[in-house]
Parts: structure tokens; C-alpha cells; sequence
């Protein structure tokens, strides 16, 4: 399928940083350095996090693609710098270094388990395990979010709003509220775990501790919400187009997630239809959803692979974290010998900041479908083409009144 708004990234975790290229954004939109910050500076937070968050502290650098605080419709570059590289600067040196001994160049020979260490060692013919983790490590997200910052700002002005927040850390859950806040990530990010639940949260951090304490890792889940979408986007007519998929593919495409769900999700595997599928009613008043109503949600606001205008709810798993302090059982590729895997240094629970990185996913789908739904060289023109197209939708709807 052809993508309208893509995006590419570079970078190692301990290299100089990451870059990412982002294109297809409509010229003509607003953003400031202080858009791309925010998220990532929300992206290093929360309980459970490691030493690193207290070394990079990641802004962006705005390469191409902006100017006097609107994007040009060209590529936009943003560079975020590794300011731990320069205790790595031997180890990942760019020119060989035929003189540095294993310990210098920080080479790693015990693959961990549940790592892309092993299996991208004997993809690429790679004899240390650093050639692999470095990249597939999660210091990637970083790229990403920057790039779904600026596609958070083209929804914005599209009038979508997007949020997430975490709903179970290990073993705990947490009660979902029986109204959604009205800026959901100003009542997430509130809270250290980004739980809208109190009582949860606290029993949450308590099993963060007993992990930490026990020289392990907890995994988790969170949701990813988007509200005011219009009906229509993606599309039922072939498997490339259908969001649900596009949304799926991109949240499962980040590091350690494990499964997706699009509002009911597997539960509705369980229940009869009458008590999954969403009763249609009329209300000329909703522009976005084309003068319709559900009266619940549980298909998370797609139908048969497209936007209903109901908000968008999927729900993601992360698997706990593979670099643990207390090591697991691995081989030294070197002699075959069973050893303990190398232990690099890593989080407890990282699902508050993966939920930021499911946004910007989340954000990245949604802008692509705009573009493509809706195209336009310049933001005004998009949200031209959106407003007539919003217009003609409710036509119908108009007609009963």
C-alpha cells in the first residue's frame, strides 16, 4: 500500500543519536521545537524507568523540513543527540579499532533471551551481539515519537485529539473510569504509571518494587485513544487498506509489544453478537460520524476496517523487558558453554513510556489515512478537502430534520 505520510529512522542506541526523516506532511503546518520536546521528554518518564533517564534528556533537533515555525511540504529531518555517547565513543567507534580489546569495544558473546540479539546475530552474520542490540534496542522510540509529535500536530489541526493511559502492570488492573477525562494525557500524565486509576496505581508500584528488588521485569498493558475522527478513514475494499490492520502492524512494530486489540478485542470472541455489535441511531447533530450515533463502543471505532467517528480504542500488551539484573540462562557463542546473559542496562517497567510510543504510532496511521483520504499540497487545502467532504456526509442527516 502506498504510504502518503512516512516516515524512516536511524541510529543506534549508544551512537551518536537518532534521526529520523519524516514525509508527506502538508506545508503550512504550526509547529514549534517545544511540540517535539514535550513528547519526548513525556516519553522518558515514569515509575520503574532506568539510569539512562537520568543522562538523556531528549529535545530534537529540527534538521530540514521547517521554517519560520510552519513545515514546507519537504522532508522533515529531526536529530535527537546521545549524550551518553561519549562514554561509548571507543565501542562505537565508526573506523576499526584493531588495537581495542573485547572489553573496550564493549562486545557482547551471551545473547539474552528474549532479545533480537541471537536471532539477528545469526541473520546477519554477526559474530557480538552489540552489531544487533544496539539497534533493535528501544532508544529507537525516540525517533518515532519525534516524528508523532509533528503528525499529532497535523490531526490537532484536523481537529483529532490523542491520548493514551496504562491499565495493568503485571498481575494489577486497573478499573476503567466511568467517564473519560476530557484531556486524557493532562490526567494520565498526572500520575508516575499514567493510571487513571489511584487505588490500582499504588498497587502497581508495589509490584514494580518486588520486581526490582527481585532482580526482574514487568511487562503490562495500555490504551491508545483517538477522538474526533471523522467516518471514512481507510477502507474495506482491500487488506492493504483496511486501518484496523494498518493500526495493528504499527503498534505491533514496537519494540517488546506482543498483541493488539481493537475495542473489545478477544473478548468479544466470547460473547453472543447481540451483546458485541453496536446499535445504530440517528443524530443529525454529529457532523464527524455523518449524522449516526453507536450507542456503545465495543468495536473501538472501526467497522469492516474503517472509521465509524467514534473514538478510536486499541488496547496493546508489552511483554516485561529482557534485560534483567538477575541474568537468565544463555550461551557464550563463542565456546557453546552455558553462562548467564549479558546484563545491559535497562528498565523495571517501561509501559508508561510505551504508551507515548503506541501515540505516535497511533498518530502516524491517522495522519497517513488523513493525507490519503483527504490529500492536499498545503494544510489548508487538507482541511478544505476535509470540510466539504464532512459537508456532503451530513447532507443526508440534514434531510430528517
Amino acid at each position: 500500500m502506498l504510504q502518503h505520510v512516512r516516515f524512516t529512522t536511524a541510529g543506534e542506541s549508544h551512537g551518536k543519536g537518532t534521526l529520523v526523516i519524516l514525509e508527506g506532511v502538508p506545508a503550512g503546518l504550526p509547529i514549534t521545537p517545544l511540540d517535539i520536546a514535550r513528547d519526548l521528554a513525556r516519553r522518558q518518564l515514569g515509575y520503574g524507568r532506568g539510569g539512562r533517564m537520568d543522562i538523556e534528556k531528549d529535545a530534537g533537533e529540527v534538521l530540514s523540513g521547517i521554517r519560520l515555525g510552519e513545515t514546507l511540504g519537504s522532508p522533515v529531518a529531526i536529530w535527537i543527540r546521545n549524550r551518553d555517547h561519549s562514554n561509548w565513543e571507543v565501542a562505537m567507534a565508526v573506523d576499526a579499532r584493531t588495537g581495542a580489546d573485547d572489553e573496550e569495544l564493549r562486545r557482547v558473546f551471551l545473547p539474552r533471551p528474549g532479545h533480537a540479539d541471537l536471532v539477528g546475530m545469526l541473520k546477519y552474520d554477526r559474530a557480538d551481539a552489540r552489531d544487533i542490540l544496539e539497534r533493535s534496542s528501544a532508544r529507537e522510540t525516540s525517533a518515532r515519537v519525534a516524528a508523532g509529535a509533528v503528525a499529532r500536530r497535523l490531526l490537532a489541526e484536523l481537529g483529532v485529539s490523542i491520548g493514551s493511559h496504562v491499565t495493568r502492570i503485571g498481575a494489577e488492573t486497573a478499573q476503567r473510569p466511568e467517564e473519560w477525562p476530557s484531556d486524557l494525557n493532562e490526567a494520565s500524565d498526572a500520575s508516575e504509571l499514567r493510571c487513571l486509576d489511584p487505588a490500582a496505581e499504588d498497587r502497581m508500584k508495589m509490584a514494580i518494587d518486588a520486581a526490582r528488588d527481585a532482580g526482574d521485569t514487568l511487562g503490562g498493558e495500555y490504551e491508545v485513544v483517538a477522538t474526533g475522527l471523522p467516518v471514512g478513514l481507510g477502507s474495506h475494499v482491500s487488506w492493504d487498506r483496511r486501518l484496523d490492520g494498518r493500526l495493528a502492524g504499527a503498534l505491533m512494530s514496537i519494540q517488546a509489544m506482543k498483541g493488539v486489540e481493537i475495542g473489545l478485542g478477544f473478548e468479544a470472541a466470547r460473547r453472543r453478537g447481540s451483546s458485541v455489535h453496536d446499535e445504530i441511531v440517528a443524530d443529525p447533530s454529529l457532523e464527524r460520524t455523518g449524522g449516526f450515533h453507536r450507542t456503545g463502543n465495543h468495536a473501538g471505532g472501526l467497522e469492516g476496517g474503517t472509521t465509524t467517528g467514534e473514538p478510536l480504542v486499541a488496547r496493546v500488551a508489552m511483554k516485561p523487558l529482557s534485560s534483567l539484573t538477575r541474568p537468565l540462562t544463555s550461551v557464550d557463542v563463542r565456546t557453546g558453554e552455558a553462562a548467564g546473559a549479558v546484563r545491559e542496562r535497562s528498565d523495571v517497567c517501561a509501559v508508561p513510556a510505551a504508551a507515548v510510543v503506541g501515540e505516535a504510532m497511533l498518530a502516524l496511521v491517522l495522519a497517513d489515512a488523513m493525507v490519503e483520504k483527504f490529500g492536499g499540497d498545503s494544510l489548508g487545502e487538507t482541511r478544505a478537502n476535509l470540510e466539504a467532504y464532512l459537508q456532503r456526509a451530513g447532507e443526508r442527516a440534514r434531510r430528517w430534520e
